[in-house]
């Protein structure tokens, strides 16, 4: 059996440069997260438009930045302003029509419909999140949001497909629930490019956002063994950067992410690519291997 592919001794401090190097200005603006920051100054609508905008994360960046100006577009410019008009009776056609990817505008008017009801029995979503967190650990908090988001028994009968919209760690196949984990991340971190909303939750209790661009850079650094996305790889990724910075482990989670969007890592032996990259040496591509 081969050898497990683990960090390098050196490591830590090569993601620091790496971290240290990275160009935030160039990847800010192609980063979902930028349509958040206008709205910083106001948590509610900021909070709940996070919700929707996470949700529609799938795709290529520009394709999500461009479906959130679309469906705020359509919500006419405010999408807390559709949370705050959304009815049992209006939430179907509220956003239609709309469309991004396998996300529909029902869906959507659905969504809009269920926070209004959660903002009528809590402060805000991080007391609900607060209630899983509270309860067991991370993986609970994201299961109390995604059970709040999806509705249940008594609730107006969602659209089809709206349910897989808010998977949980908790049920098969242990989703890595990239989507709601990055959302919290947003809401959490007190620090670019985050926008720090949530004062209860310790970033320390932060999961990395477990994209198909982390996973393959974090696999190919020895983070974690895991053969295919899943929970258990999200909690190996995070226990990894948190014995780096156990106060803040998703800190490198943009910077990894990014790594990959912008082609900075290859996915592939190229040296015109790779040869500047700080974490060359820590690579299974290159690692005990030539550059030639």
């Amino acid at each position: 059996m081969p050898r497990a592919h683990r960090p390098s001794a050196e490591f830590p401090a090569h993601l620091e440069t790496l971290y240290r190097e990275f160009p935030f200005a160039r990847s800010f603006a192609d980063d979902p997260v930028s349509c958040l920051r206008p709205l910083a100054t106001d948590p509610r609508s900021a909070e709940a438009s996070g919700v929707f905008l996470a949700t529609l994360a799938v795709g290529q960046t520009a394709a999500i930045r461009g479906a959130f100006a679309r469906l705020t577009e359509r919500a006419g410019g405010d999408l807390a302003t559709a949370v705050r008009h959304a009815t049992a009776a209006n939430h179907g056609r509220l956003l239609s029509p709309f469309q991004h990817r396998w996300i529909r505008g029902d869906q959507m008017g659905y969504l809009a419909l269920r926070l209004r009801t959660l903002y009528a029995s809590y402060p805000s979503l991080e007391a609900l999140f607060l209630e899983g967190l509270d309860a067991g650990d991370f993986a609970h908090g994201i299961d109390a949001l995604a059970r709040g988001l999806r509705g249940g028994a008594g609730d107006p009968p969602s659209p089809p497909g709206y349910a897989a919209l808010f998977p949980t760690p908790l049920g098969a196949p242990r989703s890595p629930c990239k989507r709601l984990t990055l959302y919290v991340r947003w809401m959490v971190r007190p620090r670019f490019p985050d926008l720090g909303l949530w004062s209860h939750v310790p970033a320390g209790e932060l999961r990395v956002p477990l994209d198909q661009h982390v996973y393959w850079i974090a696999y190919h650094l020895g983070l974690t063994r895991r053969r295919t996305r899943s929970w258990a790889a999200v909690e190996e990724v995070t226990e990894a950067l948190r014995r780096i910075d156990p106060l803040d482990p998703t800190r490198y989670d943009f910077v990894l992410c990014h790594t990959g969007i912008s082609g900075d890592c290859p996915k592939r032996r190229d040296l015109a690519v790779c040869g500047p990259c700080s974490v060359r040496a820590d690579c299974r591509l290159w690692r005990g291997r030539a550059a030639a």
